[in-house]
């Protein structure tokens, strides 16, 4: 009562007030509360004639009455009912549609004036970029507080990048709302080795509204055409799609004809055109397993990495690759003086959720010249000697963090000085590290891969900026024995960086992924990290 008093201009003892008999036919008394705030219960039915008259007015920029002619004897208004319809509904229209249920409860007048579709247009357009001439709902009995209500409010919770769980593999999901759809789009590399080349992306699912009653799910996957789906919401952050017509994934010719066609769409080529056996039972094992869940899927949210300016580069995600593998997809992202890439689409090695390579942004490496770097040796003997250094100062730190434990024991005893200034000072010179390193580097240096070090791209290019200290994720079949090893993080430019897998004698080069995904941002720094560790977590 004292919400509806406010609104009213009343006071809390006394039942709404009606002023002016031209304000008659808007009599009625507070609605009962009610728990639920679903935007379907902010109105009912249709808008009146003159209530939509209103709107079209205020819509087109020719208010009908001046603010302060709403009131009787010329005076300003004294409550929001005083205000003429067609204002209410430009007020109305202004609030985020979640708020507008507990508005209709406030009376009748608050209630039928929600009904105008205005109202809901300006939210749909507004809150998820609904751009769409939604007056062509009309044609189908469909109103856009209804498009609100049933199809955008109520699938919101499933906007924004997901990782499908496919075992090893994974996956990058992004559900938009596209038009009057809510459309699951599976964004892929793109064929191996072009690493420069555009994402690719194929609809999973999409959601829509075809009556009033509810939105309609279905299913994208197969190329028989869009048949019936379901998705639920199992909790926070996860969601999962299932098909319930799985005869149109199958072809009619059989499991051989569905495995050409996944091997054009996912390598562009034939198993003719591959003639290494290895990476041939590698495509075939993919599809085999991928297979299995071409009628249920479960998705766990994930986010874009949050950015700083003392950032190396822009985080985000790139496409990477991985030897006979293929391309895959990894996030890089930047935690104080490491910086992590961590895997989104994954393989029989190493799994999507994995950190696959780590960099040391407080050990610089000065490469030598290029005649010089040619010498796979001379590379090896630069990368072992700063792991090396590596490794002493990670024993140092271990010895000064036991002798300050110890120190902290003994009642009233303060560590001793020669220990904490030497231990400060080195801290300090970690920390300043990337930051000198940076400010003295050149803008660009000659780099070429050493000899006998295999790359899947030879069209990488031939400066750099930076290099650091890194190490590398290798493991055998099934994630077995894995093995950070030693490796080089090279710096090309804002948008491609490198690794030099030193035991793999291997080289892979990455790309930015540059699309502007929505609803992807994490919602805090603390976020991103326990998104990551849930995603390892799970890979393990």
């Amino acid at each position: 009562m004292a919400v509806c008093a406010r609104l009213c201009g009343v006071g809390p003892a006394r039942g709404c007030r009606r002023r002016g008999s031209a304000r008659e036919h808007r009599r009625g008394g507070d609605s009962e509360p009610d728990t639920d705030t679903d935007p379907e219960e902010a109105g009912g039915g249709g808008a009146t004639e003159d209530e939509e008259e209103a709107a079209e007015r205020i819509e087109g920029g020719r208010p009908s009455l001046h603010l302060a002619e709403a009131g009787p004897a010329g005076r300003a208004p004294l409550s929001l009912l005083e205000l003429p319809p067609e204002l209410l509904v430009q007020i109305f229209g202004s609030l985020p549609g979640t708020d507008l249920p507990n508005l209709a409860r406030v009376c009748t007048t608050f209630r039928r004036i929600l009904r105008t579709d205005t109202i809901w247009r300006r939210r749909c357009r507004e809150e998820y970029g609904v751009c769409e001439n939604l007056r062509k709902l009309e044609i189908t009995g469909v109103s856009c507080r209804d498009v609100y209500a049933k199809l955008l409010h109520r699938y919101r919770h499933i906007l924004g990048l997901w990782q499908p769980d496919i075992g090893p593999y994974g996956g990058l999901l992004n559900v938009v709302v596209d038009g009057l759809f809510i459309i699951g789009w599976m964004y892929l590399p793109p064929h191996d080795p072009h690493v420069d080349d555009p994402m690719r992306f194929k609809p999973l699912f999409r959601i829509h509204l075809m009556e009033r009653k509810c939105a309609t799910v279905e299913c994208m996957y197969g190329h028989k055409g869009p048949h019936n789906g379901h998705i639920q919401i199992v909790k926070k952050d996860e969601f999962s799609t299932k098909c319930n017509q799985t005869d149109h994934h199958r072809m009619s010719g059989g499991r051989q004809e569905e495995f050409r066609t996944w091997l054009r769409e996912e390598w562009g080529r034939t198993l003719e055109d591959i003639f290494h056996e290895h990476m041939q039972e590698l495509i075939l094992m993919k599809f085999i397993y991928t297979s299995q869940y071409d009628n249920c899927l479960t998705y766990r949210r994930i986010y874009l990495p949050p950015s700083s300016p003392d950032d190396l580069i822009k985080p985000g995600l790139f496409k990477g690759t991985y030897g006979s593998h293929g391309l895959e997809i990894v996030m890089l992202s930047f935690h104080g003086k490491k910086a992590k890439g961590t895997k989104i689409t994954g393989d029989p090695n190493i799994p999507a959720g994995q950190q696959t390579v780590e960099i040391d942004l407080a050990h610089p490496l000065q490469l030598p010249d290029v005649e010089n770097l040619r010498d796979f040796s001379e590379l090896s003997r630069i990368v072992l000697e700063v792991q090396e250094q590596v490794r002493r100062e990670e024993q140092e730190e271990e010895q000064r963090q036991e002798e300050e434990d110890c120190s902290q024991q003994a009642a009233f005893q303060p560590a001793a000085a020669p220990l904490g200034g030497e231990g400060a000072q080195g801290e300090e010179t970690a920390a300043g590290a990337q930051g000198t390193t940076q400010d003295k580097a050149p803008g660009s240096q000659p780099f070429v891969l050493p000899m006998g070090v295999i790359s899947r791209n030879e069209d990488y290019p031939r400066t750099c900026r930076i290099c650091f200290y890194g190490t590398g994720l290798t493991a055998g079949h099934g994630f077995t024995s894995p093995e950070r090893t030693p490796g080089v993080f090279v710096l090309f430019d804002e948008d491609r960086f490198g690794f030099i897998w030193l035991d793999l004698k291997s080289f892979s080069l990455y790309s930015r992924i540059k699309v502007s995904f929505q609803n992807a941002e994490a919602p805090s720094r603390e976020a991103f990290d326990e998104m990551l560790k849930n995603i390892q977590s799970l890979a393990t």
